[in-house]
């Protein structure tokens, strides 16, 4: 959209419109030539930024003072701004008129000059609750109001004029008017604060160390500072929510500060900005986001709305650590391009395990990385929708599409190999990522200029090493091959395919078990490259009962289990004693059912077995959910609703008698997924009344919440009078975003006509209230139903992109292709994607999507039951 805007200087502005850039030469977004043509000729930014925040306002004025060193000012020089309006700017002293094309606006010649440079600009943007870069949350407990920014991938420029460029590093100085009520929270302390009159009062912020655009960030309202104790990191929370804030303070504060201590040693590298705030951000888009000095972190994934388990502790912990190394990797040391994003979020991942690890070295902290990283990882790798570690980003506007399982899981997991690799127990690792920092401070970097610190500090070359696991996609599928005579073995080799079917191979290290009936067990290392390799050291060694190619998960990749081995485990796999082991084969047991290796129906009865006695709450949650998906996914209805009754009997037996109440919580939660039937929903209906209770758990928000939206799900015939009860009972404001959630599940089509409509029509629905309603929509047992919506689903898909938080595109896939498993929505997805035409991200985003119903509808094929 063209917005042209005069303004003063006629006679200026009359040459400048007649030489600026042609609509055609002008495109949406960032892209990479443009990023790169600016970084050869700008330099030494600085922006001084002022706001006017207003109540309810819809939109904010500010007033930007850009500083810039420019090498050449032959060309004209374009300033990124979009979605807001100009009402005044400057270029070195002279009014101009411009005009804004394509989210850009043409700096003209005439109007620059080689050296410094000065851009003066009054503007205006947008405030709402969606779909804009600064957000206004209402808090419905109080009426209070609150505003934040989220300005990754590029919509700095959507909140101001920009070089919106994580290459373009700049300092920021803020100044923000705003209520005399209000606190004010951005990257640095403030200056000086100071009344402008009886309501407003005028913060000014110390300038930041050089940072990219979109690690600018501020936050606005009554929040409160909670537990404020000198020497840790502050933390925010809005008003209503100080009290509940303050019992978990401590814990999360120590917790960074202690984070803070080890990354600081870990890299050598004092922590490298002024201060540390975090922000407690309701409804906020991402689990966090690593703004430099206040990283936002979303209420909800810190104050819990269901009774938490151990694992969900967990969960915090690292979420508090990921956004706390990004301070180092990403904010410090930032990746030149969005093609590098793996540089800043598979190292934030990493390190965040590696600092726990440290901090609770009794904890099986890499186990727990195993469980909730790899799984992830291999299923999206597994796709042909998966990409490389680095990923072509042509243009900013494409940026969101890298975000995903490939950067937060498979690049971690990566990278512990490579510190297996490297050896020294990690310490050739960490020497090199000190190199890396100390070679780039405040600066951007790529990915050769981490390999380059890491071949100089081991001396050994891994250009053959980066190339097979970061420019190539997919993953190696490895399997074992070996035989015994006499009771011993006399042959072991493993090979290694690409799961997705090309010639490509990846160098491996790896530690291969021997297992044995009575419990022992070898390990032999293997470091291959080929197709294949022998293991000679394993030559006469006793015949083992089973072998699993990756012991102690120290590479990545496909590890199946070979015929011999998986005959046994499935017989024995409750004999395995050391509980990493027993994880890791129950997962290459369910890998053999997802490649139709193994009969889904099989696989759930041997769960049904082994799940009463199961007291790890990591392996039975992932248990649990495997069979969810089996009984969901693969079986008949016939089949799938036996095994269900049975699941749910179990549970309800669980619920009461698991001896740990993290256990106890775990049976709890699976109860939507199976009580479809008469006892599962008198069972929801008893928690919900009293009745029965989980012992040692208080049911909170969320956990009645779930229990009332199964019964709308399944059509119970009480089902309304329990969400007009719950309803009435929980007014409070996630109280209505959950009975927003609920009542999206029933099964009507009219209802769900409207909440499509809403979802596509509605600008004001607060984009997690969608997101979070999407699984209710497209509830298990409603595929009939919902399946008229995965074509209009398919083709908001554009706009999805355009609009949307980075992680709504993904939701949303998973929601409509995910909620199906037919053969028919198998050949309609396959046909959109032959005869839409769609941008190569989006593409690879269905492939991803598709995949899990491609194996589906395989697996019903393979193994058919009632």
């Amino acid at each position: 959209m063209l917005r042209r805007l005069v303004l003063l200087l006629p006679l200026m502005a009359s040459s400048a419109l007649a030489a600026a850039p042609q609509p055609d030469t002008i495109t949406d977004g960032v892209s990479h030539a443009l990023a790169q043509q600016r970084s050869g000729r700008v330099s030494g930014l600085h922006y001084a930024l002022h706001y006017s925040l207003v109540p309810k306002a819809d939109i904010t004025h500010g007033h930007e003072s850009l500083q810039f060193q420019l090498s050449d000012a032959r060309t004209p020089l374009l300033l990124d701004f979009r979605d807001g309006s100009i009402e005044h700017m400057q270029v070195n002293g002279h009014a101009v008129q411009v005009a804004i094309e394509h989210g850009h606006i043409a700096l003209e010649p005439a109007w620059l000059r080689a050296g410094r440079n000065v851009v003066e600009t009054d503007f205006s943007a947008h405030v709402a609750t969606a779909q804009k870069a600064i957000t206004r949350y209402i808090d419905h407990d109080d009426g209070a109001e609150y505003l934040y920014t989220l300005f990754v991938p590029m919509d700095a420029s959507m909140a101001f004029p920009a070089f919106d460029q994580p290459d373009l590093k700049a300092s920021f100085q803020l100044q923000l008017t705003a209520p005399a009520t209000w606190t004010v929270i951005s990257n640095t302390a403030a200056e000086t604060t100071q009344a402008v009159d009886a309501d407003q009062k005028l913060t000014v912020f110390n300038p930041t160390r050089p940072i990219s655009t979109y690690l600018f960030a501020f936050a606005a309202g009554p929040f409160k500072r909670v537990h404020d104790v000198p020497g840790l990191p502050g933390l925010y929370v809005r008003q209503s929510k100080a009290r509940e804030a303050a019992q978990v303070a401590p814990q999360i504060q120590q917790l960074a500060a202690n984070g803070m201590h080890y990354m600081s040693g870990y890299f050598a590298q004092p922590f490298p900005f002024p201060k540390y705030d975090m922000v407690l951000i309701p409804g906020f888009a991402f689990g966090g986001m690593e703004h430099a000095g206040a990283t936002f972190l979303r209420e909800e994934s810190v104050l819990f709305r269901s009774a938490p388990t151990a694992m969900d502790l967990r969960k915090r912990e690292i979420l508090v650590l990921h956004e706390l190394a990004h301070q180092w990797f990403g904010d410090y040391t930032t990746m030149r391009w969005f093609d590098d994003l793996w540089l800043k979020e598979g190292f934030a991942q990493y390190i965040a395990y590696q600092t726990l690890a440290s901090l609770h070295p009794d904890a099986q902290i890499w186990r727990y990385f195993y469980a909730t990283i790899k799984p992830a990882a291999y299923a999206i790798d597994q796709t042909q929708g998966t990409t490389a570690i680095y990923q072509d980003i042509p243009n900013l506007a494409d940026a969101k599409s890298a975000y995903g399982s490939i950067v937060y899981n498979k690049a971690p997991g990566v990278l512990k190999q490579l510190a297996y690799v490297l050896g020294n127990h990690g310490l050739v690792f960490r020497d090199g990522l000190r190199l890396y920092l100390a070679r780039h401070p405040y600066g951007t970097a790529e990915w050769s200029d981490l390999i380059a610190a890491l071949e100089k500090v081991s001396g050994r070359r891994l250009d053959d090493w980066a190339t097979a696991w970061i420019r190539q996609r997919g993953m190696p599928q490895v399997q074992a091959q070996w035989s015994c005579s006499d009771g011993r073995l006399d042959q072991l080799s493993l090979s290694q395919h690409d799961v997705l079917g090309t010639s490509a191979r990846w160098p491996i290290a790896t530690r291969v078990l021997l297992g044995y009936a009575d419990g022992r067990s070898r390990e032999i290392r293997a470091d291959f490259a080929s197709a294949s390799a022998e293991l000679p050291l394993a030559r006469g060694t006793a015949c083992p009962a089973y072998v699993y190619p990756n012991a102690g998960d120290e590479a990545y990749g496909l590890f199946m289990l070979d015929p011999t081995s998986r005959h046994f485990l499935t017989s024995h796999i409750g004999g395995i004693r050391d509980p990493f082991l027993q994880a890791m084969q129950w997962d290459a047991l369910w890998q053999a059912v997802r490649h139709a290796e193994f009969a889904p129906r099989d696989y759930v009865e041997l769960n049904l077995q082994a799940l009463p006695r199961q007291r790890d709450e990591l392996l039975l949650h992932s248990l649990l959910e495997q069979s969810v998906i089996a009984l969901h996914s693969y079986m008949g209805p016939l089949t799938s609703a036996a095994l269900s009754a049975q699941l749910q009997q179990l549970a309800a037996q669980q619920i009461q008698n698991a001896p740990d109440q993290d256990l106890r919580i775990d049976w709890f939660r699976l109860l939507p997924e199976v009580s479809d039937q008469d006892a599962g929903r008198t069972l929801i209906h008893q928690l919900l009344d009293g009745r029965r209770q989980v012992p040692g758990v208080e049911l909170r928000q969320q956990d009645r919440w779930r229990l009332v939206t199964a019964l709308q799900a399944y059509a119970d015939p009480q089902a309304a009078a329990t969400f007009a009860a719950e309803a009435q009972h929980d007014s409070s404001d996630f109280g209505k975003e959950y009975a927003y959630i609920a009542k999206a599940a029933v099964p009507q089509a009219g209802n769900k006509q409207w909440y499509f409509n809403d979802y596509t029509r509605n600008p004001g629905r607060p984009e997690d209230w969608i997101s979070s309603s999407l699984t209710a929509f497209n509830y298990w047992n409603q595929s009939t139903l919902t399946a008229g919506y995965l074509q209009p689903a398919l083709a908001e898909l554009d706009t999805i992109k355009r609009h949307r938080e980075i992680f709504f595109l993904l939701a949303w896939l998973n929601a409509f292709i995910g909620g199906q498993h037919s053969p028919q929505a198998q050949a309609l997805v396959h046909d959109y994607l032959a005869h839409a035409t769609l941008a190569p991200d989006l593409q690879r985003k269905i492939l991803e999507i598709v995949d899990p119903l491609d194996r589906a509808v395989h697996i019903q094929q393979r193994y058919p039951t009632p």
